[in-house]
């Protein structure tokens, strides 16, 4: 356990929280929407903004090119040859916003108001990435020491709004600088305010277009229909052959690899204080709906799915057109859990397809690339640490969620061959991507607390592990 004083690191971001707020304030001024061609320059101003702070800060800084919008790369060595090192991932564009999308202010001019702050990337992510700065500060403070008790790195993204199209290529061009023993993840969040969780893996997304052709032009039903084949129809027929009566995927091989929750997992997710009304109100739905024999927590975390993300062909318009339709399309998304092979996965379903459609219907198939699952197991050390870390910041037990969503994380295992820890302190009321977007400037000071105690205890973990 890392002897790093409570009071001393409390004390110290006390004294400092103002101006960390208004430095913070300062950055979520740059409208850096990496969405948008016409904010180019401002995601740039905001690598600039944030590489400046960092170099402030004491860390070593860059601004490394890609082939859109630039990325931070920061550094600060221990010092100590047998420290571990640690990367911290987060990303410094942001969502669109404007006004008339129904926020109360300018998404631009950071407001306080009953201890939130309001602002596009308060939580997502430019906060959670900013946060590292005075932690780190404070643990120098609090422990005497002149640089960090682990060997510190940050790769902060332009892109990851856009789909992070370039951070595969940046991480495997600069794996060996980015080489580390572990990875933390500040772009996540908690359960509740008044539960404070760790994430423990995300899920993986590979998602597709299959367009079938049949008549070369829409024909006659009447004519010709019960005697040819119908692209429509067998874009529907494959919908509804995706999953078997219990709700699993049919896709013979889908579930290939997959690592299966252990019971101690279930133990856990079943702790949680899950209210499935209030979940249902939140997805604006009317009843739960999934494979059998799991949880709606366990479907939505743990569980690989296959979803109908569009349908369509023939006629739309009003009224009836009695035809045959030349065309249809179908779009599908499939998430996958630890052990399931993307690759594997899209042949899959490029077989699948090919063995359900009958004569007659010729297909393509785009598929448009794929996001790995992450996973670390429960009794991993340096997840260990954040969990005493954030027990220490919030005075509480930690429990443990998984993400259902996906994102850029498991590059970052895939290619430095490292585990990848979350920590992250936003709420699901913060509104991510939506009007209004804010942080708890108490949970905030709660993940600043957090990173002040990690390095102590994960340099002291890994020398007994």
């Amino acid at each position: 356990m890392s002897t790093t004083p409570d009071s001393a690191v409390h004390a110290y971001i006390t004294l400092h929280r103002e101006a960390f707020l208004e430095d913070l304030a300062d950055w979520l001024r740059i409208p850096s929407v990496s969405a948008d061609p016409e904010r180019a320059g401002d995601v740039r101003r905001s690598a600039e903004w944030l590489a400046a702070k960092l170099t402030d800060t004491g860390f070593t800084t860059e601004i490394w090119e890609t082939g859109g919008l630039p990325a931070v790369f920061a550094e600060w060595p221990s010092g100590d040859p047998s420290a571990p090192t640690v990367l911290v991932y987060g990303h410094h564009d942001v969502q669109p916003a404007a006004r008339e999308d129904g926020w109360h202010t300018d998404p631009f001019v950071p407001q306080t108001v009953d201890g939130k702050l309001y602002a596009r990337g308060a939580a997502d992510d430019k906060g959670q990435v900013f946060f590292h700065t005075l932690g780190v500060r404070a643990h120098l403070a609090a422990t005497g020491r002149t640089a960090p008790a682990v060997n510190l790195k940050l790769l902060i993204e332009g892109e990851e709004e856009s789909g992070s199209p370039n951070f595969p290529a940046l991480i495997e061009k600069h794996a060996d600088r980015l080489a580390c023993d572990a990875v933390i993840v500040s772009d996540t969040g908690m359960w509740a305010k008044d539960t404070p969780t760790v994430c423990t893996g995300m899920r993986g997304l590979t998602d597709c277009q299959i367009d079938l052709y049949g008549p070369d032009q829409d024909i006659h039903s009447g004519s010709f229909g019960g005697a040819v084949p119908n692209p429509a129809t067998e874009a529907a027929r494959l919908a509804a052959a995706l999953h078997d009566t219990d709700r699993r995927v049919a896709i013979p091989g889908f579930y290939d690899g997959m690592i299966e929750l252990t019971d101690r997992e279930r133990e856990l997710f079943a702790e949680l204080p899950f209210d499935e009304e209030e979940w249902l109100r939140t997805a604006h739905s009317h009843a739960t709906l999934g494979e059998a024999g799991s949880t709606t927590l366990e479907r939505i975390w743990a569980r690989p799915t296959a979803e109908v993300n569009g349908i369509g062909g023939g006629y739309q318009g009003p009224g009836g057109k009695t035809i045959v339709p030349a065309t249809a399309q179908l779009k599908l998304s499939f998430r996958l859990v630890a052990g399931q092979n993307a690759a594997a996965v899209q042949q899959s379903v490029r077989d699948w397809v090919a063995a359900s459609l009958p004569a007659g219907i010729r297909h393509e198939i785009s598929f448009w690339g794929a996001t790995r699952p992450c996973l670390t197991p429960l009794d991993h050390p340096a997840l260990q640490s954040v969990v005493r870390a954030m027990g220490r910041a919030f005075g509480q037990k930690i429990r443990f969620t998984r993400e259902g969503g996906s994102g850029p994380a498991a590059d970052l295992q895939d290619v430095l061959g490292a585990p990848v820890l979350f920590l992250g302190i936003s709420i699901p009321s913060d509104g991510w991507h939506a009007p209004n977007e804010k942080v708890e400037l108490d949970l905030l000071m709660k993940g600043v607390e957090t990173a002040a105690h990690l390095w102590g205890d994960l340099a002291e973990t890994w020398h007994t592990a």
